[in-house]
């Protein structure tokens, strides 16, 4: 399972994204969030063997930058005594100037309910943010055989904006480490407004490469 089925799970997710930002927190106090998809898909890769999920979570974020949160959504991807995933993550994100901003945090990945005792891992991650353009990595911290910094991952995300307050955003990834079945990039494209996002993701990994996955989302945050 460490080298085979561990890469298609670390989170990134569509849905992730939603509780982690990459941006400066702006507000303060607790939120929520509440997310569906129609496949859930990580770096080109299905979480729910190609059927829909729901995710919900919620955040802390304070006006120092500081910001903890707690993230579940239905999966299964490693056996059939897997239901869900959750995700617990804390950081510090903060401006710059008005055009660059920065995040940087730590991440746990849980799967409870999953029998073999070897599925969760964890991360340490860091992002800048430069206007639309968004360069982030993230370093294996913890995991079943794994030392840390076994895997590394490097991604580009650029967002286009476009009238009515939507945009188009660009993704590119790219997997390396003893941890991983073999290295691996993944690229994709989302078109996003008002909470909807349609998306297109696909990876170059064995068994995957070239199969172009396509998703419609819906998420709302919701001030507790």
């Amino acid at each position: 399972m460490k080298s085979i089925l561990l890469p298609i799970t670390l989170t990134g997710l569509v849905f992730s994204t939603l509780a982690i930002s990459n941006t400066a927190q702006a507000t303060e106090g607790l939120s929520a969030n509440v997310g569906a998809t129609s496949n859930y898909l990580w770096r080109g890769l299905e979480q729910t063997n190609g059927s829909a999920a729901i995710s919900g979570g919620i955040d802390y974020e304070d006006s120092s930058g500081f910001y903890a949160g707690t993230w579940v959504s239905n999966a299964d991807w490693a056996n059939n005594d897997m239901s869900y995933e959750l995700d617990l993550y804390g950081g510090y994100s903060a401006d710059i100037n008005d055009s660059l901003s920065y995040d940087v945090g730590f991440i746990y990945y849980a799967y409870p309910d999953e029998t073999t005792g070897d599925a969760d891992f964890s991360e340490v991650y860091a992002s800048v943010t430069f206007e639309a353009l968004t360069l982030g990595v993230a370093v294996l911290t913890s995991g079943e055989g794994a030392d840390v910094g076994d895997t590394i991952y490097a991604s580009a995300d650029y967002s286009f904006a476009l009238a009515n307050d939507a945009d188009i955003t660009l993704h590119l990834g790219s997997y390396s480490g003893d941890w991983l079945s073999e290295d691996s990039i993944d690229y994709g494209v989302s078109f996003n407004k008002s909470g909807f996002t349609l998306g297109a993701s696909a990876t170059d990994l064995d068994g995957a490469a070239g199969d172009i996955k396509a998703y419609i989302a819906y998420s709302i945050d919701i001030d507790l």
